[in-house]
């Protein structure tokens, strides 16, 4: 049987409970509401056979400056027919020209390296329940006036606009700031998502800050479930363990073309960014 069979339509909220099932099928923790947020914030498409849901891809686009591809899943029943080829060429073509990056599983990795991505680092995935711990004195929450300086700091950090995201995050998280000479040196956000909450993006120009920036909200949330997805590079992993974020897995992340980012500050990204999943 060829995947011809198989019809693709655009992703409309009627195809989310579909979708959390797809995600709950490989492990994902991903609630409706996450799914509802990453839609809200993207385009798409789904892969019907037989009026069943089969697979899933979301585009993330930041104006022209770049776009994401984002939940990229093929039914288990599926596998092994072409199908996450195909989404993949819708992803494509949703995206048009723009720079383009993602975050590989394992078993994407080899599709997404014929299509022209190429590494540009690992995401190291930690959770876990955290403990009580004191409040740095570096970080504090922020402000409505901060976000301005949050958007900028964002955009020079991952080479976009992702002024949609941010105004997203800013209705259901919660943002922290570092500040030097009274101005934003470094932020991070904190949201519902999965089994608690996630944190991130975090952006600062030096890995105490970015300390500083995590702290803040676990000394907030002793005895929850949190998550952080940081990079391999940004030296955060085993401040993380320690403070009860086992590493749980890990991830590739690419871009098309193969530039590098041009990023002036270290950045430890949530992959619920992405920010969306």
């Amino acid at each position: 049987m060829q995947t011809s069979q198989i019809g693709v339509a655009a992703f409309r909220p009627k195809h989310l409970d579909a979708a959390v099932s797809l995600s709950s099928q490989l492990g994902w923790p991903h609630r409706p509401e996450d799914w509802q947020m990453a839609l809200a914030l993207s385009k798409g498409v789904v892969a019907i056979e037989h009026e069943r849901v089969v697979g899933t891809v979301l585009v993330t686009c930041y104006k022209e400056d770049g776009a994401t591809i984002n939940m990229v899943i093929v039914d288990e029943a599926m596998r092994g027919r072409g199908l996450g080829r195909r989404l993949m060429d819708e992803a494509l073509r949703l995206a048009g020209d723009r720079p383009l990056r993602l975050v590989a599983t394992s078993e994407g990795l080899p599709l997404y390296e014929k299509l022209g991505f190429q590494e540009t680092g690992r995401i190291l995935q930690h959770q876990g329940v955290v403990g009580e711990i004191a409040a740095p004195a570096e970080a504090e929450p922020a402000s409505a006036a901060d976000m301005t300086a949050i958007g900028d700091l964002d955009r020079l950090a991952f080479g976009a606009d992702r002024g949609d995201l941010f105004s997203c995050l800013s209705k259901v998280g919660e943002f922290a700031v570092v500040r030097r000479e009274r101005r934003v040196a470094g932020f991070a956000v904190v949201r519902p998502f999965g089994r608690g909450e996630v944190i991130g993006p975090v952006v600062a120009d030096n890995l105490e800050d970015a300390k500083a920036l995590v702290a803040h909200f676990i000394a907030l949330r002793p005895g929850r479930f949190l998550r952080v997805d940081t990079t391999a590079a940004a030296g955060l992993s085993g401040w993380l363990a320690e403070q009860g974020l086992a590493h749980v897995g890990d991830g590739v992340a690419m871009m098309k073309p193969p530039v590098e980012p041009a990023q002036t500050v270290p950045t430890i990204f949530a992959l619920a960014n992405q920010a969306l999943g």
